[in-house]
């Protein structure tokens, strides 16, 4: 069911009460947010001229000729009395994000909002992997938008993961490409909940992990690891790997140098 913003107009008085007390009269617009959020908005400028945000109580009293909006949090309390009401209603309203594409269950559109992708009709939410990109291309099979996702390499995958696995693509590529650092035995491309790791295996008698960078892999550390290029940098997949760190540093000064 779409979520509700409900919006009350009218000649109110606004008592906002806190560290101290303030008080307005005029006709002004309440807005009270799914999170109840109750926004007090007048004529002048874009600021509310008072403002609750995500307070532990919202109540709304009245009827067609005035209204009584009381929000508290704490110590604070935000008062609407309406003297005249001139309008009271429930809007749907949904997030708004950048379009990506149509949703196949009903049509609607699909945006990406916060790292997810939603249809705004089924309000069907959909999470995305970290650092991943949404393509315009759309999957054969369900017709979700294809992802962009970087691990270790590009990889373009199917939105919906059970559709198309992320673990299932890294794993084709890279399970048992580097050799366990203390024990020697392959690291095994292991998953768990949106992610996917490294992990030795010869687990549990060695418990080596490394989590699997958002970035594609660009050389090879003096450790004999992988380096990654993430969006922070060049870095070794051990990220306390001193080798590698003292590495990249002469990597970066020499490329410097040579663009001096």
């Amino acid at each position: 069911m779409p979520q509700r913003l409900r919006v009350l107009a009218g000649d109110c008085q606004v008592t906002d009460r806190g560290d101290r007390t303030r008080a307005y009269r005029g006709r002004v617009v309440v807005l009270i947010k799914p999170d109840d959020t109750t926004l007090v908005h007048d004529a002048d400028g874009y600021q509310p001229v008072a403002w609750l945000t995500r307070p532990e109580s919202v109540v709304v009293e009245g009827d067609g000729d005035g209204f009584t909006v009381t929000a508290r949090d704490g110590s604070r309390r935000l008062r609407v009395v309406a003297e005249e009401a001139t309008a009271s209603r429930a809007l749907p309203v949904t997030e708004a994000g950048v379009p990506v594409g149509t949703c196949p269950d009903d049509g609607g559109p699909l945006v990406r909002s916060r790292g997810d992708v939603v249809c705004l009709d089924c309000e069907t939410r959909r999470g995305l992997p970290a650092g991943a990109s949404v393509t315009d291309a759309t999957c054969d099979d369900c017709g979700l938008p294809k992802i962009r996702v970087e691990r270790g390499e590009p990889f373009h995958l199917c939105l919906d993961p059970a559709c198309d696995p992320m673990e299932d693509a890294v794993s084709d590529r890279f399970d048992g490409v580097w050799a366990c650092p203390d024990c020697g035995g392959d690291l095994r491309v292991r998953s768990a909940p949106g992610r996917v790791y490294l992990g030795c295996e010869n687990y549990p008698d060695c418990e080596t992990t490394f989590s699997f960078p958002a970035g594609v892999v660009v050389d090879e550390c003096d450790c004999g690891l992988p380096v990654f290029e993430t969006a922070a940098g060049l870095g070794c997949l051990d990220g306390t790997c001193e080798v590698g760190e003292h590495a990249t540093e002469e990597k970066a000064k020499t490329a410097r140098e040579s663009d001096g």
